[in-house]
């Protein structure tokens, strides 16, 4: 991977104390890319006692990190990051790095826990969330086959592209049309196109006549067929000679050539350089990688939004759920899923693959690791996949894994299905009716069929929430908050393959919505409903009411009540109070049958004519709507102070 870290991670500069402040030996071969001379001159300046700064000493930790010697990079990186305040996000993620490379993986842990107050909360439960499908074996080989390709040569091969039935691809090896690249000792860059031949090996390698000629760099391409060009990335030149900013430097542009030989900039700047442009149909919008002022850590993944080709928005930072202090580089869409490139912490070594699926509000899943079956302790980027022969999926990446004919080397791949670990996606809000008002702070927990969490979370100050999950066939979700009611859900594969394509809203009622106060007490708020005269069974008259207190229950598990049946004047004191107990008691048998536990029925009692509400008292005489708001029941909630609290 040297030469792309040299071409394709980092601005060109082909005089760097244009663009650096040096004040030693050591500062020179850094930013000159000599990191083992590099090493020594700073060890030599501190062995001279001379002074060194931290930003030298970072330089060093750099240097030891490129080298491999992860060791005194992480010693250096700790040490720096513990006394001073220097230290960058993407210096951050290269002590991490180095502590993971030395198999210290648990120290990682307990230092991402230590600072998960001051790091982006996507950051850290991404880093959770890839580390669970490590423990639990998910990331493990899919299947995949894996094969090398003819084509490679002895130089740098990688960023394969689809070209309909042909790959294209970028290389280095020696073109007599093209220089010698100092900082890498190959040719510049130039792209390749080669015939896809049965079973996915390539041949017939040459120069790819679809982009316009040029002595200095043209890589990474991407061939769309709806727009009918090619998107590439080509050295800021003017003709024969290299374009430079005030600081002399020499950036990576995006520029496009379409089939008709006409071709023009998409994205240019002097000073930034762009990376692997990539072109979605479906949503109009072209991918890249840059190092704007808003990256979260080294390379990012951006997007600009377009119209028939034409640029129609500034670039967009994909934000922190795809953008970490690391590098990501790389992106490609397939069937609803992204998958780039990230060199982040938690990976298996130096730049993985990662997948993260594009939910329908446009938003992204937790990337996660492909695993073993495609990514090593080495670096892999540049993946691409598409319908193969049959019902598999094939697709070609890039590498500098050992055994390869190169720096890079593209390998080709086969693979049943898509890859990368199952996982289960719990997203939407929680609202309170009837006008649907966001509710913040609602506990949002997620169990396997055993009842174990899985995951919990808070919802946002918009009510809403993301749960994530590696892949189970059952699931039960809960969802509460104190003074409302609790959501509960089992799940089988069928509804949460349903639950996947859209979010959800989840209606919670507050308690304060159920309840009124009525004789001194909090009672639920229920429309009137009567026995018949004389009787004390159940009629499907009042079963709506009835079903109404089945469902406070169901909604508020720990609610206590009690019954109270109450009747009016009329008849004789004794009778009245054996058919109010009667009527409480048929009450009672009716909530237990419709699955109100016994456990929340504290009492059912019937008063008769004890608690008259009016004058209507024996020997007086009423009307009889006076007589009827004696007849009355009432659920009494015996612990609303605690529910409400």
């Amino acid at each position: 991977m040297k030469f792309k870290i040299f071409i394709l991670l980092f601005t060109l500069t082909v005089a760097p104390s244009f663009g650096q402040e040096m004040t030693s030996k050591g500062d020179q071969y850094f930013y000159g890319y000599a990191y083992e001379d590099a090493i020594l001159e700073y060890n030599k300046q501190m062995q001279s006692g001379k002074f060194i700064t931290n930003h030298q000493l970072l330089n060093l930790a750099d240097s030891y990190f490129k080298t491999g010697e992860y060791n005194k990079a992480s010693k250096l990186y700790l040490d720096i990051n513990k006394n001073d305040t220097i230290m960058s996000a993407h210096r951050f993620n290269k002590m991490l790095q180095s502590l993971a490379k030395i198999s210290e993986q648990e120290r990682v842990k307990a230092f991402l826990k230590s600072k998960s107050n001051s790091l982006e909360s996507e950051l850290v439960e991404n880093a959770e969330f890839n580390y669970l499908l490590q423990d639990k074996k998910e990331t493990e080989s899919v299947g995949f086959f894996i094969f090398t390709l003819n084509g490679n040569s002895e130089f740098s091969d990688f960023s394969p592209a689809f070209h309909e039935d042909k790959l294209l691809f970028s290389s280095g090896r020696k073109n007599k049309s093209k220089r010698i690249y100092g900082p890498s000792g190959e040719s510049y860059l130039d792209i390749y196109e080669a015939d896809i031949e049965k079973g996915g090996n390539i041949s017939n390698v040459n120069v790819y006549k679809g982009v316009p000629d040029s002595p200095f760099h043209k890589s990474t391409p991407y061939y769309s067929s709806t727009t009918g060009g090619t998107y590439y990335v080509l050295s800021n030149a003017n003709g024969k000679h290299l374009s430079f900013d005030e600081k002399g430097k020499n950036a990576l542009a995006i520029g496009m050539a379409y089939e008709g030989g006409l071709f023009r900039f998409l994205l240019k700047d002097l000073s930034t350089s762009f990376y692997y442009p990539f072109y979605d149909e479906a949503s109009e919008r072209l991918y890249f990688a840059a190092n704007f002022d808003d990256s979260y850590g080294g390379t990012d993944l951006y997007y600009v939004v377009t119209n028939n080709g034409q640029v129609m928005s500034e670039p967009i930072n994909m934000g922190p759920r795809i953008n970490t202090p690391g590098n990501e580089i790389a992106p490609f869409v397939y069937d609803n899923s992204l998958f780039f490139s990230s060199d982040v912490f938690y990976g298996m070594g130096g730049m993985d693959v990662y997948r993260s699926n594009i939910q329908p509000d446009n938003t992204f899943s937790i990337p996660v690791n492909l695993g073993e079956g495609i990514n090593t302790k080495y670096d892999e980027f540049g993946f691409i996949i598409r319908p193969g022969e049959g019902h598999e999926l094939m697709g070609y990446f890039s590498s500098n894994r050992p055994g390869g004919k190169g720096n890079d080397d593209v390998y080709g791949f086969k693979v049943s299905g898509k890859p990368g670990p199952r996982t289960l996606i719990f997203k939407g809000t929680v609202v309170k009716p009837p006008y649907d008002t966001p509710i913040s702070d609602v506990e949002v927990k997620v169990f396997d069929n055993d009842g174990n969490i899985l995951s919990q979370m808070m919802t946002d100050n918009n009510g809403a929430y993301q749960v994530e999950i590696p892949y189970t066939d059952v699931v039960s979700m809960k969802i509460s908050k104190d003074g409302y009611s609790t959501f509960t859900e089992k799940y089988n594969p069928k509804e949460l393959e349903e639950l996947q394509k859209a979010p959800s809203q989840v209606q919670l009622v507050s308690l304060e919505d159920i309840v009124r106060e009525k004789e001194d007490k909090n009672v639920l708020s229920l429309n009137n409903f009567y026995f018949e005269t004389g009787k004390s069974n159940v009629t499907i008259a009042m079963t709506p009411e009835l079903d109404k207190v089945v469902d406070a229950i169901k909604k508020f598990p720990k609610l206590k009540i009690s019954i109270e049946t109450h009747t009016d004047s009329r008849g004789g004191s004794s009778s009245n109070k054996r058919i109010s107990e009667k009527r409480s008691a048929a009450i009672k048998a009716y909530l237990l049958a419709n699955g109100v536990p016994k456990e929340n029925i504290t009492k059912a009692v019937g008063y008769g004519e004890e608690k008259i509400t009016n004058n209507c008292t024996n020997g007086v005489y009423c009307l009889d709507f006076l007589h009827k708001q004696n007849l009355r029941t009432l659920f009494v909630i015996d612990n609303y102070d605690e529910l409400s609290n």
